[in-house]
């Protein structure tokens, strides 16, 4: 049997140091919007001429068109060029398009999307208040659900510690996301509140399962356990459930890593880290905390 809580210490000052990375990596460098959140035109072109590449098509947006504003990449599955800049109205997307068949070589376009910078901001603003919403209505039901497992810790516990856990989860994808944002320019976009929303459902299962075992042995209550006893024990029962669980996922998100279409490798990626802290958390973090918050109760 592993005593997870007798080095609880180890377990939370690992979290608490990704963590306290995360904040830092996110004030310092900030998350980098894509254009759903920021507004702008997203292009994707296929030439007939397979010798063009990106930086030829960037130095043309830039050099003949004085755009200066403009990511240029390559979807590897379809062999098309996307450009995302600036918001482009339909007379000036004829006008590009006319120059760039001309200068280029004949092109087909294969998408065009323009997004306002007034609905960029409401999508952003509602993706901050979907993912917050989440957070909090997690932790309420949690809260209620555990109500009859007031002793030896109040129910409303349970809850806060669950939201201690869920924004652990979700600081440490987004503090990936503001390095990569500033080395290599990634941008966020619905996708990655997609992303995060899923990893809090999938950490918040785990959780709940284990809380469900701390549960059920204190109303059982076998012997002269101590709180820490029970809390432990209720982790180790549930333990290779919850890593066979992540295993499972783990191993799907992989093959979509290796074999998924490049449009969906970052969503994917993001995925993995978030179910690695996720798993992480309800095993060494949500649990643990309970039995500081009663320790600390206790002595007070």
């Amino acid at each position: 049997m592993i005593n997870i809580i007798k080095h609880r210490s180890t377990y939370l000052s690992i979290a608490g140091t990704f963590v306290a990375i995360s904040i830092a990596a996110i004030a310092i460098f900030g998350l980098k919007p894509g254009i759903d959140f920021t507004g702008g035109t997203l292009w994707q072109i296929k030439f007939e001429n397979e010798s063009i590449n990106e930086n030829s098509v960037k130095d043309f947006f830039v050099g003949t068109l004085g755009i200066e504003d403009v990511i240029v990449y390559r979807e590897l599955t379809s062999q098309t060029i996307i450009i995302k800049l600036p918001e482009v109205n339909e007379q000036k997307h004829q006008e590009y398009l006319g120059t760039i068949s001309q200068k280029l070589g004949k092109a087909e376009e294969t998408r065009f999307e323009t997004i306002g910078p007034t609905v960029g901001d409401q999508l952003r603003s509602r993706a901050i208040w979907a993912v917050v919403l989440v957070l909090l209505g997690i932790s309420i039901y949690i809260a209620f659900a555990f109500r009859k497992a007031s002793y030896p810790v109040q129910s409303w516990k349970y809850g806060i510690v669950t939201l201690l856990a869920l924004t652990h989860d979700v600081l440490i994808p987004s503090g990936i996301l503001a390095v990569l944002g500033y080395l290599k320019g990634i941008e966020i976009d619905t996708n990655f509140v997609v992303a995060l929303l899923v990893i809090v459902g999938f950490s918040v299962h785990d959780t709940i399962v284990v809380f469900d075992r701390i549960r059920e042995n204190i109303l059982l209550r076998k012997g002269n356990k101590t709180f820490d006893e029970i809390v432990n024990d209720s982790i180790n029962q549930t333990f290779a459930r919850s890593i066979n669980t992540s295993l499972t996922l783990v191993l799907v998100l992989l093959a979509m890593v290796i074999f998924g279409a490049p449009t969906l490798k970052l969503f994917t990626i993001i995925l993995l880290v978030g179910v690695f802290f996720g798993t992480y958390s309800s095993i060494f973090i949500a649990s643990p905390l309970l039995t500081l918050w009663y320790k600390f109760g206790k002595n007070k």
